[in-house]
Order: structure tokens, then sequence, then C-alpha cells
């Protein structure tokens, strides 16, 4: 599976390689639902894009970022303030006498300080690091689809509700971020050869067992470790890593549309790391031809998949 990708976050890379245009209202819905606080996720870097941005059509969105920004950190300097009351009663605590209760809040009120004091940090800095760029299931990305035979960038959940299906789907089907190629006509029959997307990423990252990274066996008595390794492809672009979307819709809750990576049986390098799967990028000659499918002809879209790009993904461990 692909739990974790770092994705383009500029929309001006879709626009510059493709010539895609923002679905504005999209945009617009989804960041002024987040300043009026709906539980919405979305990459630092893809504020920052915005953000930059001049032009006089995004200026709503970005009025939207200033506001969540503001309550962001006034709701941040609150939880700062508590947990700082939260230590200096502890310490007092402990100075008149030592018991485990005190000595528990307070090492859980310092954990909550440096949390806090980091999140305000990376709320108030500009300068943008490589996790700005990352995305986690429930976390919202640039997508690229068509729509009326035109390139169009969309905001979507990486984490796919398949439209038709019961809210607590995601729950009930937690794994719906990733979309298993052997699997396309039949989980996802849904959404392969109906609605297709494409997201550019340019690292990935992965959960893989110690002992498998090594090539060993436990020893007796030994528990196995989870790391993270990240694989970066050794091409200079971007890869358009293909996806399937859904419009999701449901009485009394907001529309969704949502998107899963599809992932397939992984090249040696990435086998030899440690991990069984493996996401698939496709060709530049082959964007339209996915984007624009159909049901009646899945074979085609299966060609596509099978006619990918095939980089060698150097890994390490994540940091």
């Amino acid at each position: 599976m692909c739990y974790s990708a770092q994705v383009e976050a500029s929309f001006r890379q879709y626009e510059r390689m493709f010539g895609a245009q923002l679905d504005l209202p999209a945009f617009f819905g989804l960041y002024a639902g987040r300043a009026a606080g709906d539980k919405v996720k979305v990459p630092k870097a893809v504020d920052a894009a915005f953000k930059r941005a001049a032009d006089p059509q995004t200026a709503d969105i970005r009025e939207s970022i200033r506001r969540f920004e503001i309550t962001q950190a006034a709701t941040l300097e609150q939880e700062l303030f508590k947990q700082r009351a939260r230590l200096g009663d502890a310490e007092r605590s402990l100075q008149t006498k030592v018991t485990k209760a005190a000595a528990e809040s307070k090492r859980i009120a310092t954990d909550k300080i440096t949390a806090t004091l980091r999140r305000l940090d990376d709320l108030r800095r500009d300068e943008l690091k490589d996790r700005d760029s990352r995305i986690f299931p429930g976390v919202y990305a640039p997508v690229m689809v068509m729509e009326g035979g035109r390139r169009v960038i969309k905001p979507m959940r990486y984490q796919c509700r398949p439209a038709g299906k019961p809210a607590n789907y995601d729950t009930r089907f937690p794994a719906t971020y990733n979309a298993r190629k052997d699997s396309l006509d039949g989980f996802w029959k849904g959404q392969f050869g109906v609605t297709h997307g494409l997201v550019l990423v340019s690292v990935f990252y992965e959960n893989v067992s110690r002992a498998r990274m090594e090539h060993r066996e436990l020893a007796p008595g030994e528990k196995d470790e989870n790391v993270v390794l990240e694989f970066r492809p050794d091409a200079d672009e971007p890869m358009l890593v293909a996806c399937l979307w859904s419009h999701w819709t449901g009485a009394g809750q907001p529309d969704l549309d949502s998107f899963a990576a599809i992932t397939d049986e992984p090249p040696p390098e990435v086998s030899a790391a440690g991990h069984d799967r493996c996401i698939v990028p496709i060709k530049p000659a082959n964007v339209d031809a996915w984007l624009s499918p159909s049901q009646d002809d899945l074979q085609r879209q299966f060609a596509i998949l099978d006619d990918r790009e095939r980089p060698y993904y150097a890994h390490r461990l994540a940091a």
C-alpha cells in the first residue's frame, strides 16, 4: 500500500505541464468550510500555493486561509496556556510531595507544550519543508481529472468513499486510499472505466518490517519493528500516479470528492526493501486516454496501467 506520498502541491505545476484549469468553486468550498470549522486537512504547501498567487480570482481562498490560520493560532495559544498552567500546578505539587499522579501530569503537560509549540511554529513559518507537501489518508490533494473535454484540477480527499456507500464506509473500509490493480474490475467496478484521475507525486512512503528489510529471520523472542521507508524515483519529473475517484453525496451531509491511488506488484528494488505493493505511474502520452475512460473497453485501461513508467526507486529510512 501507499500510505503516504509527497505530492506536487502547487496547482501551477499542473497548469504548466498539462494546461489544466482550477475548479475554483470546489477549492473555495473546501477552504470556506475549513475556515468555518469543518474538519478538513490540507497540506501547508497547498495553502502556500494559493497564498503566493496574485490572481484576483483566488482572493477569497486566500482570505479563507488567513481566517483559518488566525483561528488555529488562537486555539493553539489557548492550549499552550492550559498546559503551562497544568505544568505549574504539577511542579508545585511535586515540591510538596512526590506522587505518581503529579509526575504523570508533569510529563503529559511537558509533552503537550512541546507538541503545541511545534504546531505553532509550523503554522507561522513561511519557508516550506518537504513534509509540507506530504499527504496521508484523510488529507486533501490536487487531483487532475477530465471534465467536458478539459483537464481540471480538483481538491480531493485521499481515501475514496464510493458514491452510493454509507458515510461510515470510511471506518468500515479504512484502506480505501489504495485500489489494487487486481480488484479494479471487482471491488472498484463503479469507478474503474468511469472516473479516473492523476496525482503528481515525487516521493512515496511505506511501512515495512525491519526484519524483511534486512532480509533476516527474527531471533527467538525478538519482536519485529515497523520502519518507514522513503522511495524516490530516479526520474527528474514528478510521477503521474494513476487514481480512481468518486463524487459522493448523502442526505444531510456535505458532498465529498475523494480518490484512491492504484497499486500493483512492486518492482524488484521495492520488493527487496520489504514492501509488496507499489503505485502505478503512467506515461505522459497516455494522460488523455486515462482521464477519458470507457467501461466498454476496460482492457484499454489495463493496457495503459501495464504500459507504465518504470523508474528505479532508491530507498532510505524516512526522517
